[in-house]
């Protein structure tokens, strides 16, 4: 019988470097002819086949790699960034220098605009580079100064220091600066006005019911829902009956420019507005709308005509609070109880701004009867056609008013 064995290479004293190493390793591991058959091969074959021209060519390979890796990996950080400068504005130009480029522009502040909103009208219009930078520059260099409504001759590519100074000019400090912001209900308002004009608050309330002199539909209960939010700047002496006029007049027409123009439909529109404004964020006012003007649509359907706001009988009650007791939705003596009477309340609930006058009066159509905010911090809130999923909406606020312990009183 032929015995099976492997063959077995000595090293060769006079053999050349590592090349005769692999080979006589090679040697040593090589299969027998049998295991060849097999398809059996040695561990080092691989490895020994690599001259050194391929390995050369393997380095530049996974040279070359890295390369197109690398190439690959800055045009997409390029192409992020592109799409992302545009949205967050990394790469606009916050401010000009000097007084403008030449080229004039008539710039109107009407009444009532906010310093917010004369910057983004500024930098609309093209007078300024940037509105954020307006009003940070407003708060250091003119913060007890005022910009008085009227008709300004400015300049485009204005420095923000410049625009300023055009703006409040020469400017007496000691005029008269009023802010009344949304939300405010009519005896903060007054409140505001008394301190703003240095009087007693019996001065301005005593206005409270006298519709008439102020040209205000006797369906109104009182001058609530009137008071338009906004900064106001009157001279030295003005009356508090002419502060209440200019407020007045500046809800008249922004009612006249949303084509709000009947008595009932003024009741209507600003009534819900003021809802709007204590039931939702701005982005979710006109979704609210339509939710409230299906409830009153249709008496018949689920919700049987109620508008079951908590922001009303609060509002009744006198008070600020998130939480109405089930006693007090039973409360008839409450004409804003909204649980108890169908339809609207008795009036508006607060002073209602520019953008929830325009929801109420366009609502978008669908088909919510039901909303709840499920986050009072991000102002999130969800719609719901049945009371079904609406509670599975007011589980996920409840558990939010769990986790921010104090934020739902």
């Amino acid at each position: 019988m032929q015995t099976k064995r492997r063959t077995r290479v000595t090293k060769n004293p006079s053999s050349n470097g590592a090349h005769e190493d692999r080979e006589s390793l090679s040697h040593l591991l090589a299969p027998t002819d049998e295991e060849a058959r097999a398809g059996i091969v040695s561990p080092l074959i691989e490895q020994a086949e690599y001259s050194d021209e391929e390995q050369r060519r393997r380095r530049a390979r996974s040279r070359n790699f890295m390369i197109t890796a690398t190439l690959v990996f800055s045009v997409a950080i390029i192409m992020v960034i592109s799409s992302l400068a545009p949205k967050y504005d990394w790469f606009k130009r916050k401010d000009y220098n000097g007084d403008g480029n030449g080229t004039s522009v008539s710039f109107v502040v009407s009444e009532g605009d906010t310093n917010g909103q004369i910057a983004a009208n500024l930098e609309e219009a093209g007078v300024i580079a940037d509105a954020g930078r307006f009003l940070e520059t407003y708060q250091k260099d003119a913060a007890d100064k005022f910009i008085q409504p009227g008709d300004y001759d400015l300049q485009e590519h204005m420095s923000s220091s410049a625009a300023i100074s055009q703006l409040v000019g020469d400017q007496d400090a000691n005029s008269i600066y009023l802010a009344i912001p949304q939300n405010m209900r009519k005896d903060e308002a007054y409140q505001a006005i008394a301190d703003a004009l240095g009087v007693n608050i019996t001065e301005v309330s005593k206005y409270d019911k006298e519709l008439d002199t102020f040209g205000i539909p006797k369906k109104f209960p009182n001058l609530e829902g009137w008071l338009h939010p906004g900064e106001y700047r009157f001279e030295q002496g003005t009356s508090a009956e002419d502060v209440i006029r200019t407020l007045v007049d500046h809800t008249k027409s922004e009612l006249k420019a949303a084509n709000i123009t009947s008595e009932d439909d003024q009741f209507h529109v600003l009534t819900v507005a003021s809802i709007l404004e204590f039931e939702a964020t701005a982005r979710d006012y006109k979704p609210v709308a339509g939710a409230i003007e299906n409830r009153l649509d249709n008496p018949d359907g689920e919700t049987g005509g109620f508008l079951q706001s908590d922001a009303t009988v609060a509002y009744g009650l006198g008070k600020k609070t998130y939480h109405i007791s089930n006693e007090e939705k039973q409360d008839a003596s409450n004409k804003y109880n909204t649980f108890y009477y169908q339809g609207l309340p008795a009036g508006p609930i607060g002073s209602p701004a520019t953008e929830a006058i325009n929801a109420a009066a366009n609502p978008d159509k669908n088909d919510y009867y039901f909303w709840v905010t499920v986050n009072l911090d991000t102002g999130e809130t969800k719609f719901a056609k049945t009371f079904e999923e609406h509670e599975k909406n007011v589980e996920e606020y409840n558990q939010w008013c769990s986790d921010n312990e104090g934020k739902c009183v």
